[in-house]
């Protein structure tokens, strides 16, 4: 098993939903260091001028000041790729990826255009204020240049499974990756990946009852499950695909590997574990059941979300709580209960462990209370050839919590298949 810990400051945001003109800027001497790279506070700087530019070529660099507002930098994180030296021009893409109503998200690229190279990949999050430095929402005209507000996701197609229709959304060319969600959750979970790992076609479905699918009243198991993921495969053309999984979406990728061994190329298991549930566990999914039906689907969601979040993910990242809560809000009755008993009465997956042949990435979240990131360990040193990935300042949902770090995992991993 190899290990690593990578770092992922909080990050805010949804999926893209616009973007701004493209801007090329040659890298100068004085962003140097000693050694001649492109210094890494220089990068800030240059996604700086970056958005600055991209207003010059649309709406004008006074938007703001016209409309009495001012953009401040409530969060920034950079993940670092490459070096870059003078001369360099480094093409800069920035979009949109989530509007709020006093807040957005801008996601920024910087490729080298000579050879492609990603230099530096950013995540900022502005926040509108007045003269007074207060929040304020966003003026009409700021609105429509950054587009509008988020969505839960892009247009699905629709796929008829056995007692169901699924909404399933196809992104993109390329090796195919099926992303499946967890529980309470709908494939926006992965919105992040989607966006970001544009060299594979994304293949991100809502399971059964969650999301925008339709919820039988019963047939909830982790065999249906799998079979519905190997009938939109089946419809989409795929033989054979990587299969990302979160939390029950590893449960179900475990039983892929059992009933349809010979459709995965490869998995991805985040925030999972083999084991079936205890007594108690089962205990708490009847509550859970019960709750549902008594108070509904938010109920539940409010019930998990200590445990499924991070301690600063529900301090610092109101926006991806908004987001956890949308999430849970989206599940019907039927498919929140249905999950649970499928949960409750999933099999043993421990034995399944030495036999997988596929390459293995095992993702956990370091403050994740669910599968914590020693039950993640085990399960990556039972598996031959299994790499463990811990992402820092996540919980249960990683993807989510901590998108550049996750999204970088699970891209390089994909980048070593052969």
């Amino acid at each position: 098993m190899a290990y690593l810990c990578v770092p992922g400051p909080p990050h805010l945001g949804a999926l893209v939903v616009t973007a701004l003109p493209t801007v090329d800027l040659t890298v100068y001497p004085l962003e140097c260091d000693a050694f001649g790279h492109l210094n890494h506070a220089s990068v800030l700087a240059l996604f700086e001028r970056a958005r600055w530019e991209s207003l010059a070529r649309g709406p004008g660099m006074d938007l703001f000041h016209r409309t009495g507002v001012a953009p401040v930098v409530r969060k920034a994180t950079v993940d670092y790729r490459a070096a870059a030296f003078p001369g360099d021009v480094l093409r800069v893409e920035t979009v949109i990826t989530h509007r709020g109503t006093t807040s957005w998200t801008a996601r920024q690229t910087a490729r080298r255009t000579r050879d492609g190279s990603v230099i530096a990949e950013a995540e900022i999050v502005f926040v509108c204020v007045d003269g007074a430095g207060r929040p304020v929402p966003l003026p009409g005209e700021v609105a429509r240049v950054l587009g509008p507000r988020s969505t839960a996701a892009h247009a699905p197609q629709r796929i008829a499974v056995d007692g169901a229709e699924l909404a399933v959304e196809v992104r993109g060319e390329g090796g195919p990756v099926l992303f499946v969600h967890g529980f309470p959750f709908d494939r926006t979970v992965w919105r992040h990946q989607l966006a970001a790992l544009s060299r594979w076609k994304r293949i991100a479905p809502d399971l059964r009852g969650a999301g925008e699918s339709t919820a039988p009243p019963d047939g909830y198991t982790i065999a249906r499950y799998a079979d519905d993921l190997v009938a939109v495969l089946d419809a989409l053309g795929v033989r054979q695909a990587v299969v990302c999984g979160l939390s029950l979406g590893g449960y179900i990728a475990f039983e892929l590997l059992r009933r349809h061994a010979d459709r995965v190329r490869a998995v991805v298991l985040c925030g999972t574990r083999p084991q079936p549930d205890a007594d108690d566990a089962r205990r708490t999914r009847d509550e859970l059941a019960s709750l549902a039906a008594d108070r509904g689907t938010p109920a539940v969601g409010e019930r998990l979300l200590s445990r499924l979040l991070a301690s600063a993910t529900l301090v610092e990242q109101p926006e991806v709580v908004e987001q956890y809560r949308e999430m849970t809000r989206r599940m019907s009755v039927p498919g929140m209960a249905g999950a649970l008993r499928a949960m409750r009465g999933r099999p043993d997956s421990a034995p399944l462990l030495s036999k997988i042949r596929v390459p293995t990435l095992v993702v956990v979240g370091s403050e994740d209370q669910v599968s914590p990131p020693a039950v993640a360990e085990a399960m990556a040193d039972a598996i031959p050839g299994a790499r463990l990935v811990v992402i820092s300042a996540a919980g249960h949902l990683a993807p989510l919590e901590q998108p550049l770090a996750t999204s970088r995992a699970v891209m390089d991993f994909l980048e070593g298949l052969t």
